[in-house]
């Protein structure tokens, strides 16, 4: 794994080719330019190894929702919102066959040569343009005959496909006041739209439901939907105004993602594993990459352990010290003692930077997609601390070609 630079003399043309052909419409955050200046290169080797792990983790989780969502008694310890809570019940009639399973699994190089597990994003994994787009445009800048890379997009198009009838409606779920989230919708929508669908774009309240099937309400185009991409997360449902968001628990309508998301999303998932092994349920590779991760309370007096919110998103809240910016650790301990159950203690690994062209040093999270337990490709970000939040940059992710097989890999 190494980071290669864009040339500097190409770099504003690769910037504004990323922005008006790679659906990166807004490259900041506050003022940080979230658009790497270098590319990130595995080698065959670890593209290898880490999609055999993904696959690997992919399986024990499904498993493990699966159970869990037919045995809700033992999710108590998840700790879920109220509101989830009551509607989770309504789940029986799930058909991992009729919907779409996307999971993104965060890696990142330890100093000790190994890989770390972070998180499984369940819920709405992004990233999407940023996985299929940018690494093609990275190739064309840099040496086509150098890399190789994987279209997530394809992928998710060609498996949206199977699901649904030809020339179908599909509406994409997303809180609409967020360029950032549209950006990743219309990415995807155009891509549908270009396979002959039709695509909708509305927020959670804009879908109805009728003998649990998804009926459009979005003014101008009323009417059956035949697929639901939802990208707005489940925990931000319970707060949405009429209670329509309930009926996407129990919709036979084809979707993704199903809520049943929601127990693998909260970072408690790990509590729960020594009692779902005692239901004949292995967690072998998840407890090999992902650190200790225990309650609060039984953190007290251990060293090397950090605080992460249950249902924390984008590296936020996360008691690394060295990380956080002005008061901000200090609040995050006060949150932790007031909402102890909102939080998880995770044993700290030392994370291994990646130097560039320049010397410089950069932290590297990898997140590898499962599609319908596949994997399917990558999305990545840099940053300079051993936090990856919402600071860090977007970075292409590139496969190096075997130079011994001249043969380019069908990826």
């Amino acid at each position: 794994m190494k980071l290669v630079s864009i040339p500097e003399e190409k770099f504003e043309t690769y910037r504004y080719d990323a922005m008006f052909d790679c659906y990166k419409w807004d490259p900041e955050f506050y003022d940080d330019f979230t658009l790497a200046k270098q590319v990130l290169v595995l080698t065959e080797e670890e593209y290898k190894e880490v999609a055999n792990l993904t696959e690997t983790l992919e399986l024990e989780t499904r498993k493990a929702e699966e159970f869990l969502n037919n045995h809700l008694s033992c999710a108590k310890t998840l700790a879920l919102p109220k509101k989830i809570n009551q509607e989770l019940k309504k789940m029986k009639n799930y058909d991992p066959q009729k919907h779409i399973r996307l999971m993104r699994y965060d890696f990142h190089p330890t100093i000790d040569g190994t890989w770390a597990v972070s998180e499984v994003n369940s819920d709405v994994p992004g990233g999407f343009a940023e996985a299929s787009l940018l690494p093609k445009l990275a190739i064309k800048t840099l040496d086509e005959n150098l890399y190789d890379s994987i279209d997530f997009g394809d992928f998710l198009a060609r498996t949206i496909q199977k699901k649904i009838k030809p020339n179908g409606t599909i509406m994409f779920v997303h809180c609409t006041s967020y360029s950032d989230d549209r950006q990743v919708m219309q990415y995807l929508g155009d891509k549908m739209e270009s396979l002959g669908f039709h695509s909708l774009y509305g927020a959670v309240e804009h879908i109805d439901f009728k003998e649990k099937k998804a009926i459009s309400v979005l003014d101008g185009h009323m009417g059956d939907i035949d697929f639901i991409f939802r990208f707005t997360p489940l925990e931000w449902l319970k707060d949405i105004r009429p209670k329509t968001w309930s009926g996407y628990f129990d919709t036979i309508t084809p979707s993704c993602n199903h809520p049943i998301a929601i127990f693998a999303q909260t970072k408690r998932f790990p509590l729960l594993w020594n009692l779902l092994e005692k239901n004949h349920l292995t967690f072998d590779t998840w407890k090999k990459l992902l650190p200790d991760t225990i309650e609060v309370k039984e953190a007290k007096g251990k060293e090397g352990y950090l605080y992460k919110p249950a249902c924390g998103r984008v590296g936020e809240k996360i008691s690394i010290k060295e990380a956080c910016r002005g008061k901000e650790y200090q609040e995050i301990l006060n949150d932790v003692k007031k909402h102890p159950k909102q939080y998880i203690a995770q044993k700290k690994f030392i994370s291994k930077p990646l130097k560039d062209i320049e010397g410089k040093e950069f932290h590297v999270c990898l997140g590898s997609y499962t599609i319908d337990g596949k994997h399917a490709g990558f999305y990545a970000r840099i940053s300079e601390t051993p936090r990856i939040d919402s600071h860090a940059k977007d970075i292409p992710v590139l496969i190096e070609r075997n130079k011994k097989n001249e043969r380019k890999r069908n990826l």
